[in-house]
């Protein structure tokens, strides 16, 4: 069950994750971290960093989602790699597939099918995310990286964080969008009407998003989008913020009688080899139900 606080700095000077830490004893640091990030602690109404420095009469918002079990189990569900060495998987992810575990998919999912393929893989004892550096929507599809061991997962952490992976999607849009070729500019956070969404809103994190028209399909436009920061939703939430839902997006669009689920896809992936500083790059093709829906629409 989703839990809320809201406490009042009475010292100045204490770090924002230290004073979650020692105000809320069921957090540990690492959680409240966590939630930070995640933009589940707000001050004073904004998202902020784990270091923020708090002042006296600063009023900190603690939202605690609810927390799916504890245990990962391995699951004998098919993987498509694309790629491997020591260091990492690149895997292909089929829409329906959540990630990680989490409230609503406590298991099914690509942690689970990753620990069968990967028995060795190290885990943090807490951590329900083995691997993962980066994420995709259950419904989207698309590449994604998988690391082997905490060496390489600090690396591609890093990278991602340093905004120095090269991320692309194919999107499909209702609408002709001009111009042609653009960037959305505009700061994302927890909705306030709704904490399990996202919106823009003027308190939230930096978010860019540029694109460009692969072409205009009849009243469509098929899109390769690549965003420049990471926010959650980013790509689904400036769409819809511009009046470009992405087809099928029942969350922020409506829903498509020519699919069931988003037309979202992690079409491309570059970076640099944890081992060799070698940069590399992946592709892959729409799969079949978004084939099949572009057939429906032209």
């Amino acid at each position: 069950m989703t839990r809320e606080y809201s406490f009042v700095a009475d010292i100045s000077g204490i770090r924002l994750d230290k004073f979650v830490g020692e105000n809320c004893p069921e957090l540990s640091r690492t959680h409240a971290q966590q939630l930070i990030a995640g933009g589940f602690i707000t001050v004073n109404g904004r998202e902020a960093k784990s270091s923020l420095k708090l002042n006296v009469n600063d009023k900190v918002d603690i939202t605690i989602p609810a927390e799916p079990p504890g245990h990962l189990a391995p699951e004998a569900i098919p993987l498509k790699i694309v790629y491997e060495d020591s260091d990492l998987l690149v895997v292909d992810k089929p829409a329906g597939l959540a990630v990680h575990p989490a409230p609503g998919h406590p298991a099914h999912t690509l942690v689970n099918a990753v620990l069968s393929y990967l028995p060795g893989l190290a885990q943090d004892a807490d951590s329900l995310r083995p691997g993962i550096v980066h994420r995709l929507d259950k419904d989207t599809s698309g590449l994604i990286i998988v690391a082997k061991n905490r060496v390489a997962q600090a690396n591609l952490s890093e990278q991602f964080k340093s905004r120095t992976v090269s991320k692309a999607y194919l999107v499909l849009v209702k609408g002709k969008l001009t111009p042609e070729k653009g960037i959305i500019e505009a700061a994302i956070g927890r909705d306030p009407r709704n904490r399990q969404r996202m919106a823009v809103v003027s308190k939230g994190r930096e978010a860019r998003t540029a694109y460009r028209v692969v072409k205009y399909i009849g009243s469509y436009s098929l899109l390769e989008i690549k965003p420049e920061t990471g926010r959650t939703h980013q790509i689904r939430v400036h769409l819809a913020a511009i009046g470009f839902p992405v087809v099928g997006d029942a969350t922020y669009g409506f829903k498509s009688p020519h699919l069931s689920r988003q037309f979202l896809h992690a079409s491309k992936i570059g970076f640099h080899l944890p081992s060799t500083g070698q940069y590399v790059e992946f592709e892959s093709p729409l799969p079949p139900d978004l084939t099949q829906a572009l057939r429906g629409i032209d």
